[in-house]
């Protein structure tokens, strides 16, 4: 294994190194030894890492469980499917989860962590940009409803998180750009010089080497930002709100999409609009939605709501979002690149929806 970076959380460490998969098995003993293994995987990344991850852990005692990969199966169903072959199979409260894939594992494997025997330990294993740098860190878990993303869940810490930054060498280019929408917004919502490093080498995703030393001091930063954030905040009372930037309207587009759009595209989208309705009300710097829509654009990623969404079903669909408060939906708003908005005021802010219209309009 290469060189490795370690991010500490209060509980758990999150190991960011090429080659970090050859190490679960040592981990799994470390942090959360169990007599069986269950591991979390999808129809896309199973075929690709599962088999070193059985075969890290030492293959007995280890199973391995498939869904379908793609948001849409982030559901109930996944979550009582999966429930109920762990029980078929007899796993106990002996027994450790191994979430390996991108977000959709890691929230929906962190969710059966979290329910099954009252809560049993497990290890985040992602394999996407997006899930290294924000997913996987900070204990969120859950699955998707018909009215919205992410409404059924729990907090649940994993025992460890490793990020083998190796295993983006599969990962498909959409896949990529769409990571890239999270550390851009890590660098609006924390720290300007790194927006520009984000922004950098985001513009050169295709010859980017995905196993090297800029990657990997990439997903460190981010995830150092992230982390600090989610000690000071671990259940989003307060600063963790900030993490929610473009998220309000990225969640709704991405609803409206019928979760085809990815998520990070539909972040992107979001960071661009919320950064405009941010100047709209006076809240950001004029310039800073020019420099979000820049970096986007060199990313690769869309900046505009697709057309055959309405306005009128984007605003509605930012109500049935988890943030929402009062029947209103709230806004975490940057100040400029690098600060954000509403410290005095929970850092999140209810925005007249007629406002939100005008600039989704």
């Amino acid at each position: 294994m290469s060189a490795a970076r370690v991010v500490a959380l209060p509980t758990y460490d999150v190991v960011i190194a090429a080659g970090a998969l050859n190490r679960l098995g040592e981990t799994a003993q470390r942090v959360a030894r169990a007599h069986r293994y269950a591991i979390v995987t999808d129809s896309n990344v199973g075929p690709l890492h599962a088999a070193r991850a059985r075969a890290s852990l030492g293959g007995a005692g280890v199973s391995t469980f498939t869904i379908p990969a793609g948001e849409a199966y982030k559901t109930r169903e996944s979550w009582a499917s999966l429930t109920d072959e762990l029980l078929a199979a007899g796993f106990g409260r002996d027994t450790t989860i191994i979430a390996l894939g991108g977000g959709v594992v890691g929230d929906l494997a962190g969710f059966v962590a979290a329910t099954f025997m009252r809560g049993v330990p497990f290890i985040q294993v992602p394999t996407t940009l997006l899930a290294m740098i924000d997913a996987s860190v900070g204990g969120k878990t859950g699955v998707d409803t018909r009215a919205g993303k992410n409404l059924v869940g729990a907090f649940h810490q994993p025992a460890a998180v490793i990020a083998d930054i190796a295993l983006l060498e599969t990962l498909p280019a959409e896949q990529l750009r769409a990571g890239f929408a999270e550390a851009i917004k890590h660098g609006v919502i924390a720290d300007a010089a790194y927006f520009d490093r984000a922004r950098a080498a985001a513009s050169r995703v295709d010859t980017l080497d995905r196993a090297g030393d800029e990657m990997l001091d990439l997903v460190a930063r981010s995830v150092e930002i992230k982390a600090d954030v989610v000690r000071r905040d671990e259940r989003e009372s307060g600063v963790r709100k900030t993490l929610n930037f473009g998220h309000t309207v990225g969640h709704a587009v991405e609803h409206c999409s019928g979760y085809a759009l990815l998520h990070g595209s539909a972040v992107a989208i979001g960071m661009v609009y919320e950064s405009t309705l941010g100047e709209e009300i006076g809240i950001t710097e004029r310039g800073t939605a020019s420099r979000v829509r820049d970096a986007v654009h060199e990313a690769g990623l869309p900046d505009e709501r697709p057309h055959s969404m309405t306005v009128d079903d984007i605003v509605a669909a930012t109500h049935g979002d988890k943030k929402a408060r009062a029947g209103k939906a709230e806004y975490a708003l940057p100040v400029r690149v690098g600060t954000m908005a509403a410290a005095d005021r929970g850092w999140s802010l209810p925005i007249d929806d007629e406002v939100v219209r005008g600039v989704l309009a």
